[in-house]
């Protein structure tokens, strides 16, 4: 036989072999009798992601078809069979519980090749709690309260902007000004840096946020294959941050470091707290490691921190106006408390004061249950997991799980009229008597979202500044209902939110 020949042969066993691994694994979850869809022979139950569905309306519409037949489904994640939870129960196993046996979130990282991929969110294992134990320190109350007066400042400029745009036209798209407004506080307190995005919507910091949240490296093959098979991708040296991010805030991080250790500069932010884990070489864990940081993860948390917290906010933000401009009763009694509790401290914002409006807390609560930014919570499973009450429901190692968090929190169960907005959803009591994770815009358990502290100090700044100096109101431009943005993995209107606004 020839050599040609024998390659030819060689070729064909091996794809007839992918192929058959391939489709058992596409009949994985019918061959045990557990629901689901029949998946897409790449994108398995993503069918239409980035091109024809969103993110969220995905995750709506798999738990509204099979919620009720157990507590889980089954899912295709790309090639992968995974989970998909129905029941809370099984979410506080997973979340809390039984946390031990799903800590990682089973996605690519390869933080020496793809320095940004060492975030924090994206880590796993060892890697995650030794990162967690050491950021863990930066976002204390009081590391917070510290961040607070800068966040004033910027929300100070941002009411000058906003009532500029006014001026020039009673209907205002909120979602860009709330943007840039988010940018320019992650900027300071991140990086340190006057990014001026308020003043100029192309400014360099602006166009990079946009260009982290769209901008990809890989088309949906290469999506498919880091998602598919994130530790093989990893051992052939794959990234996923594109190359124009990567060397942006790089230079930006080194830079800033730079700056203030040559000037001997502290500004009470998160890269002071980044800084000092930098250079406290001789500090270490309980466990006798290091507790220092290297540039590299420096930028990555940085970069993760900017990322998300400039991007969650100003959606938050944009939704609660979006849903305020429809309920005046809602942002009467909203406006009225805020100013309510400024007077009693001479018409100033402080730490304590807004600590003060309960309300605003509920609307912001209630915004992030009914628009759930990330709509979808991912775990992978360590060790075989039997659902405790049902023998023939096992999570195997290895195996991706999907929390639908936002489709959850549109449950009549668990809310009445889900898909109306009521603050009152969130009233003190009722939040007692509500197991926690019933509401996981953060997550729950022990990796919750460690910059929640700071996103909600942020989206009650700026709303509350909002709402005691504007009146909000549907337009012929505003879009009832809302329609999804399909490139965004997070929840985004499609068109923007326009509204109306009035001086006050």
């Amino acid at each position: 036989m020839g050599i040609g020949i024998l390659l030819i042969t060689v070729l064909i066993a091996l794809l007839g072999y992918l192929f058959i691994r391939l489709r058992r694994s596409q009949q994985y979850w019918q061959n045990l009798g557990i629901p689901c869809e029949s998946p897409h022979p790449i994108l398995g139950n993503l069918k239409g992601v980035h091109t024809t569905r969103s993110f969220t309306e995905i995750w709506l519409e798999y738990y509204s078809k099979f919620r009720g037949t157990g507590p889980f489904a089954g899912f295709y994640w790309f090639l992968r069979p995974a989970v998909f939870i129905l029941e809370p129960f099984l979410v506080k196993h997973i979340l809390i519980k039984d946390f031990n046996k799903f800590t990682d979130r089973g996605f690519f990282h390869n933080p020496e090749d793809d320095p940004l991929s060492g975030q924090l969110f994206l880590l796993d294992g060892h890697k995650w709690k030794s990162m967690r134990n050491k950021l863990s320190s930066t976002f204390t109350s009081g590391k917070i309260k510290h961040m607070f007066p800068l966040v004033v400042k910027v929300s100070d400029e941002f009411i000058d902007v906003f009532g500029d745009m006014v001026t020039k036209s009673e209907v205002v798209e909120v979602r860009e000004l709330l943007a840039r407004f988010t940018t320019d506080v992650i900027g300071t307190c991140a990086f340190g840096i006057e990014c001026s995005s308020l003043k100029d919507p192309e400014a360099e910091f602006r166009v990079m946020g946009r260009k982290s949240l769209t901008d990809l490296r890989h088309n949906i093959l290469g999506i498919m294959m880091l998602n598919s098979f994130p530790k093989f991708s990893r051992r052939i040296h794959m990234k996923m941050t594109p190359e124009h991010i990567e060397k942006f805030f790089l230079r930006i991080v080194k830079e800033t470091i730079a700056i203030r250790e040559q000037n001997n500069i502290r500004r009470n932010d998160f890269m002071d707290q980044l800084i000092d884990l930098k250079n406290n070489r001789l500090m270490k864990s309980e466990t006798g490691e290091s507790m220092s940081l290297t540039v590299e993860e420096i930028t990555a948390q940085a970069f993760v921190f900017f990322s998300a917290g400039f991007e969650t906010s100003s959606t938050t933000m944009g939704f609660a106006l979006y849903e305020l401009a429809q309920r005046q009763d809602i942002q009467d009694r909203l406006r009225k408390e805020c100013i309510e509790v400024l007077a009693k401290h001479d018409g100033e914002l402080t730490y304590e004061s807004l600590k003060e409006m309960g309300y605003l807390c509920q609307v912001i609560s209630e915004t992030l249950r009914l628009w759930t930014v990330l709509p979808i919570l991912n775990r992978e499973c360590l060790e075989d997991f039997v659902v405790p009450g049902y023998p023939n429901y096992v999570i195997k190692k290895g195996m991706p799980v999907l929390i639908p968090a936002g489709a959850m929190h549109r449950d009549e169960k668990l809310y009445p009229n889900p898909n109306e907005f009521n603050p009152d959803n969130f009233e003190p009591e009722r939040v007692k008597n509500r197991d926690s994770v019933e509401w996981l815009p953060f997550g729950d358990g022990p990796r919750n979202c460690i910059g929640m502290r700071f996103g909600e100090m942020q989206a009650r700044i700026g709303l509350s500044k909002l709402i005691t100096k504007f009146k909000f109101s549907v337009c012929d431009q505003t879009t009832i209902p809302i329609k999804y943005d399909v490139k965004s993995f997070l929840i985004s209107s499609a068109s923007g939110i326009y509204l109306k606004v009035e001086r006050i």
